[in-house]
């Protein structure tokens, strides 16, 4: 009898991912060593409270984690001030290649801590004071709290509506840094929905913006400029180019204008193969040019007008560059965010009816009239100014007053563990 022999077969998606589940079972692992010796410590050292914390070896009074380099411009103000400050920031990123590698700071120390379950490992075991981070999502996936963290501050990195997260995405935080004052209505009805413990909501303006607007003032303006019609949509089945495509680009083609096509980041992971088949289609269009470049401001101060979908895009190109935007297909599926439970229109939706001019499909043909009659007015720049001045307060104030809110919440905590002693 002839025994055949066995092989065992595993795809590559599936060995990935057991690989990968492996690593970030072996960093736990890790990382749980390390607490329950420093919980030894602690216990054999008769520091039992949680007042200990703080004088802990492996304690840190101020964390920021930044999950990706696209991020640098939210942390990079918050950075600078504790330098400025002579304050010691510990910076954990996820990106290799963040550039706050290439600062030269002297009390901010970065430190790249792997991705995805080994950085979550990591995470989830801090000592620390305050951690500042933009992930949403704490005590809800993978990101869990630490019991050795006294506070969880999360960081809106747009000045769009806070309510704009999946699910329960700053559900669980202690407190959350607002670009605007109008943010706080909306987390506050659904605390009182969901019985959430109440959340410091502190106004401190938009890190990110105040960043770009730096750029965008700095920026020359284009010698020989000609119109410019920056296309910058968001992405996923409801997206601009993934629900129109060519039927949008080519009568754009067609008005002889400069298009900018910049998709969404996310675009190049999730649609690649509807960029590959778009960018194939108009590879010899000489008025049409493709935008990945990191920073979006460069294609912002080149345009005259956006054209744009529900991406949070529309309200920094409004505030920065105070332009035109033509909106097409604003409506977006809210079930999957916050959003949802709100139960009625949110501020950004009420808002771009106000601050934009509605593109509808029956009129892609007739675009190039369309533009031309989208021409400025003081009805539209009055509305752009109240919009900006209700989104992003504090301009230009963000990264210090993040930085006071940090110090001033450490200091409170040593406080009170000097009125114990």
């Amino acid at each position: 009898m002839n025994v055949m022999p066995l092989f065992l077969y595993i795809d590559p998606g599936t060995g990935s991912m057991l690989f990968s589940i492996i690593i970030g079972a072996a960093a736990t692992l890790f990382f749980l060593m390390k607490a329950a010796i420093l919980k030894l410590k602690l216990f054999f050292s008769g520091k039992k409270n949680k007042d200990a914390i703080i004088n802990d070896a492996s304690y840190k009074p101020y964390i920021v984690y930044c999950e990706g380099k696209q991020y640098w411009n939210v942390f990079k103000p918050v950075a600078d001030e504790f330098e400025r400050r002579q304050l010691p920031l510990v910076y954990y990123t996820s990106a290799q290649d963040d550039p706050v590698f290439e600062q030269n700071y002297q009390f901010v120390k970065p430190e790249y801590i792997n991705e995805g379950n080994t950085a979550f490992a990591r995470l989830n075991l801090l000592s620390a004071g305050v951690v500042l981070m933009t992930t949403p999502g704490l005590q809800v996936y993978q990101l869990k709290r630490s019991r050795n963290v006294k506070h969880y501050a999360h960081i809106l990195h747009g000045a769009s509506d806070a309510t704009m997260y999946r699910l329960f995405g700053i559900d669980y935080f202690d407190s959350v840094l607002l670009t605007g004052d109008y943010q706080k209505s909306d987390i506050q009805y659904l605390e009182a929905e969901r019985s959430l413990q109440p959340k410091e909501l502190v106004t401190v303006g938009c890190t990110y913006l105040d960043v770009a607007a730096e750029k965008i003032a700095a920026l020359p303006e284009e010698e020989n400029h000609q119109f410019t019609v920056l296309v910058s949509p968001s992405w996923g089945p409801s997206a601009l180019l993934t629900k129109y495509g060519e039927r949008l680009l080519d009568p754009l083609v067609a008005t002889g204008w400069r298009i900018i096509v910049r998709p969404h980041p996310q675009s190049k992971k999730s649609e690649a193969q509807m960029l590959d088949r778009l960018e194939k289609k108009y590879h010899d269009t000489p008025n049409l040019e493709w935008d990945y470049n990191r920073e979006n401001v460069i294609s912002m101060k080149k345009s005259d007008i956006m054209i744009s979908d529900f991406s949070g895009i529309i309200y920094d190109y409004t505030f920065l560059c105070d332009k035109p935007v033509i909106y097409v297909n604003a409506e977006l599926d809210l079930r999957p965010y916050d959003a949802y439970d709100l139960n009625k229109t949110i501020w950004q939706f009420d808002v771009l009816k106000k601050i934009g001019i509605e593109l509808k499909e029956e009129h892609f043909a007739n675009i190039k009239d369309v533009i031309k009659s989208a021409s400025d007015s003081p009805e539209l720049a009055a509305e752009r100014a109240d919009a900006k001045n209700t989104a992003w307060m504090h301009q230009g104030e963000a990264g210090k007053r993040v930085v006071d809110f940090m110090v001033n919440k450490v200091e409170s905590f040593e406080n009170k563990t000097e009125a114990k002693k």
